[in-house]
């Protein structure tokens, strides 16, 4: 997969879809946000709308024996007419109850992790698109570690969003017979290197991002976000060209 521009990025969010459903994609070194804890309440709730609609389903079923058990002995009357009725009503709404408790939870639960809920937003708008790598290290059964290298692109996702997309780029198989010092000193090697190309994409994401934010007066206008992301794609193409004519002594 192609690496991202960074100039086509700095003006996207991290998806809140990272929060739950893709959290596996987040890179390990951003960390993870607060866990929102286990609610007491909603167990309760949901229990009661389940009793609710038990409790409706039989009595809706009741109502109906009856009413046709009175129409039977005494005739089609008012009283066995609303009781047959009544108990259609009741058996064929019964799992609103459901429904109903389930809103509710979400809504006490809404309620009681708002300040959570608005820090986990605010960890996540933290996060900004650059591609990370990663190395970790995995032991087989047969007792050899995997040493995997792992890069984190930044994708688009709906108008203003991006996620990110892990991809294993190598894996080395050492044997169990390798010394630990070897396994470990070429671990670490990788991990060094992968740290530098993460702060080569930060730097190039940073460059982007600052004239960017230089050249945008108004977030609400398309035009200018355009205009935006050009500026920071010229910037970051001057900083490329610099480079280019002045490399660095030191990689």
């Amino acid at each position: 997969m192609q690496d991202p521009n960074p100039a086509d990025l700095v003006d996207r969010l991290a998806d809140e879809q990272l929060l739950g459903d893709q959290l596996a994609n987040l890179p390990a070194a951003i960390g993870r946000p607060e866990t929102i804890p286990q609610s007491r309440t909603r167990g309760r709730v949901v229990g009661l709308g389940a009793t609710l609609t038990g409790v409706t389903l039989i009595a809706g079923c009741v109502l109906i024996v009856v009413g046709l058990i009175s129409a039977v002995a005494s005739g089609l009357g008012l009283l066995a007419v609303g009781a047959i009725a009544l108990g259609f009503v009741l058996v064929a709404t019964h799992w609103g109850w459901v429904h109903v408790a389930e809103a509710t939870a979400n809504a006490i639960d809404a309620r009681r992790d708002r300040e959570v809920l608005a820090r986990r937003r605010a960890w996540l708008s933290s996060v900004r698109p650059y591609t990370r790598y990663e190395v970790t290290t995995s032991v087989g059964e047969d007792g050899s570690i995997s040493i995997v290298r792992t890069t984190y692109r930044p994708v688009p996702t709906g108008d203003r969003g991006f996620t990110f997309v892990p991809e294993v780029d190598e894996v080395e198989v050492h044997s169990g017979d390798e010394s630990a010092a070897t396994v470990a000193e070429r671990a670490e090697l990788l991990r060094r290197a992968a740290a530098s190309e993460t702060e080569r994409e930060r730097a190039r994401f940073e460059v982007a991002a600052d004239a960017y934010e230089t050249a945008l007066l108004d977030r609400d206008n398309e035009q200018q976000r355009v205009q935006a992301r050009r500026a920071a794609a010229d910037a970051l193409s001057e900083r490329i060209n610099a480079n280019l004519r002045d490399p660095p002594l030191i990689e």
